[in-house]
């Protein structure tokens, strides 16, 4: 059971709940113990010039990042995992370049082990007319080893999408085909992101829903588990292992977004947090929309 106690701190220490740390991630890092992290899952700045980030040359982008994963990888626990969600940098050239991608060799110089590049889709966002819209992002997941990694399976299945679907011949002939308590979400998320009228939309022009890093969570870690976002920007993280009953730690620089943080957090402390459930239906037709399309197809 958590002791339900918030500490806003310079310094990671282990009779807290939540850290939420006022400045720069690294100095954070630095003071967090040696695997003590289940898990890291964070959305870093994609070098495009928003507002909490400076636009900088691509390479000192990659030094960058390059740091901070140093710095996170000894914090895992042997089982531990970290996912790092990461959308597309647009170059001076108007050429797209996958982060996932550029930042990949900094994870396996850590001796690290991909497990899955989950795609997350989408619906809305900014339209381009030189190129297709971009609808997705993607979040590369990596553990230390190819065995001792915690996964729960169980823990994240989603409904099956033909429940009474059963075997047609075989020795399973007449049975139930899929798995009774659901099927593996697979490595494609369709999960609303975080626009305009969301229900957890702030300030932040760039957060990632809580349901995203509630599966992560829900699959990666246990109760009681540490839980690190090294850019914590609007809270997400913390507020997802808050609702999951984890503990939370991470970093903000921004002032603004630090009390933005501080209230999501509380909210989801004390139950008060509106978030999207990841089980609700993406799209729900009102009554009659389809009989009115069709009068209407046949109104000639």
């Amino acid at each position: 059971m958590l002791k339900r106690k918030i500490k806003m701190t310079g310094r990671f220490e282990t009779d807290s709940d939540v850290v939420l740390f006022k400045g720069d991630t690294r100095e954070l890092l630095k003071t967090i113990p040696k695997g003590k992290i289940q898990l890291i899952v964070t959305s870093p700045p994609y070098n495009v010039g928003k507002e909490y980030e400076k636009k900088i040359d691509i390479e000192d982008y990659k030094a960058q990042q390059k740091e901070i994963i140093d710095l996170c990888v000894p914090l895992l626990t042997p089982t531990g995992s970290i996912c790092w969600e990461v959308g597309n940098y647009i170059s001076p050239r108007s050429e797209v370049v996958p982060l996932d991608i550029l930042l990949y060799d900094f994870f396996k110089s850590n001796k690290l082990v991909l497990r899955n590049r989950i795609v997350w889709h989408f619906e809305h966002g900014l339209h381009t007319k030189n190129r297709f819209s971009g609808r997705y992002e993607t979040i590369i997941w990596f553990t230390r080893d190819t065995k001792k990694f915690y996964f729960n399976l169980n823990a994240v299945r989603v409904k099956q999408k033909y429940p009474g679907k059963r075997h047609y011949k075989g020795p399973n002939a007449g049975k139930y085909s899929g798995h009774p308590d659901g099927k593996n979400p697979s490595d494609i998320w369709e999960i609303p992101n975080v626009k305009a009228n969301h229900i957890e939309k702030t300030e932040h022009p760039c957060q990632f829903p809580i349901g995203l890093v509630q599966r992560l969570i829900n699959a990666l870690t246990k109760e009681g588990d540490w839980v690190l976002d090294p850019f914590l920007g609007a809270g997400t993280t913390a507020c997802a292992a808050i609702i999951e009953h984890r503990k939370a730690i991470g970093a903000e620089i921004f002032p603004k977004y630090q009390e933005i943080a501080k209230k999501r957090i509380i909210n989801a402390w004390n139950g008060t947090l509106k978030y999207r459930p990841l089980e609700r239906p993406i799209y729900e037709p009102k009554k009659g929309s389809l009989l009115t399309i069709r009068s209407e197809d046949n109104a000639d």
